[in-house]
């Protein structure tokens, strides 16, 4: 049977997802594709790309819930998406932004909450702000990098770079640190238990 364990040797769950029954796991699912929806939604319009806030509740999600959980939850908001649910940046879902400008990133966003996810499970994340960091920013440029290259199929390299990668990197930086220095806020707050 499929587990979905969250905390690795670094013992980093803010959630306590570790302790939490299958139930309340799969809520945590639910509510994590709310969220990915709802940073769907902060957004600024760009062509072909917009900037959204989805990177971050990607990593975020993967530090939080583990790689396994986050990639799940993920995955089950993508799905969401598949079926028409208007759940991607401007309200977007259906199979078009999986073969459209979009959809090297979006293939590249499970893969981000696992890579987050692994990293903070072994200790990258929480109090050590610069591990954490570099885990979200390794992320978001593998993003960059997928989407990209995917880009780059539809409108040429250099277009691709100039309108789907460089803009997007300061974004990507403020993110991580974003991201690193809510996640050190959280490791302070957590409370072992036996």
């Amino acid at each position: 049977m499929f587990q979905f364990a969250v905390a690795g040797p670094s013992g980093f769950d803010p959630l306590r997802l570790g302790a939490r029954s299958l139930p309340l796991r799969i809520a945590f699912v639910l509510a994590g594709t709310l969220v990915l929806a709802l940073a769907s939604r902060i957004s600024v319009p760009m062509v072909p790309v917009p900037i959204t806030m989805q990177t971050f509740a990607v990593t975020m999600i993967g530090a939080l819930y583990g790689w396994r959980l986050g990639t799940v939850t993920v995955l089950a908001w993508l799905g969401e998406a598949m079926v028409g649910l208007p759940v991607l940046a401007g309200g977007a879902g259906g199979i078009a932004p999986f073969a459209g400008p979009t959809a090297g990133y979006l293939v590249a966003f499970p893969l981000m909450a696992a890579m987050v996810g692994w990293l903070a499970e072994r200790g990258w994340t929480g109090a050590r702000l610069v591990r954490s960091f570099a885990a979200h920013f390794a992320a978001n440029i593998f993003c960059l990098v997928l989407g990209g290259a995917w880009l780059a199929t539809l409108i040429g390299t250099e277009k691709a770079l100039m309108l789907g990668v460089v803009p997007f990197i300061l974004g990507a930086v403020l993110k991580s640190a974003l991201a690193a220095a809510l996640l050190k806020a959280l490791a302070g707050k957590q409370i072992d238990t036996p």
